[in-house]
């Protein structure tokens, strides 16, 4: 169990990050298209997986775009954002926001990404969804960097999570 904070406010997480050399843990996920997803769906390439609680939120949307714009131009790289959003919401959100280069992935039929990253909350008001977190995978699906970002109404450290890729 981790200790975060949302506005100064301790919560916890059910578990921790998985550890950087791992192997990163098989995920079941959805898309916009309400297509199942899991990381064998991008053997080969690297992945940052940008964990967050909801888009509708000004810190997920600003790390979603900062992150898109990393994007343009890597074909070796893949970005997900990861929320328990609806795809639908996520789709929308990144027509609105021009995010074309993140996949957006949903946690709508089940929670077991976050209970494997270590990153469900378990309890305050945002008990049920992700804390903000950074998961770096290689090609090879190992485990290179991870960051729990401490106050979920903070930003990721955007420098060493693309220094990791």
């Amino acid at each position: 169990m981790a200790t975060i904070t949302l506005k100064g406010n301790e919560i916890h997480t059910n578990g921790e990050l998985p550890p950087v050399g791992s192997q990163a843990p098989d995920f079941h996920l959805v898309d916009k298209d309400l297509n199942d997803v899991h990381l064998a769906d991008f053997k080969g390439k690297k992945k940052l997986l940008n964990i967050v609680p909801s888009l509708d939120t000004p810190v997920c949307a600003t790390s979603t775009k900062k992150f898109n714009d990393f994007a343009a131009g890597r074909d070796d790289v893949v970005m997900l954002v990861i929320s328990a959003d609806l795809p639908f919401a996520m789709a929308r959100f990144c027509g609105a926001e021009g995010v074309d280069k993140v996949v957006p992935l949903s946690m709508m039929r089940s929670r077991n990404f976050a209970k494997d990253y270590g990153v469900l909350i378990e309890d305050g008001p945002l008990a049920g969804i992700t804390a903000r977190a950074i998961v770096v995978i290689d090609e090879n699906d190992k485990v290179v960097y991870t960051e729990l970002v401490p106050e979920i109404a903070q930003e990721p450290d955007y420098d060493r999570a693309l220094a990791a890729l």
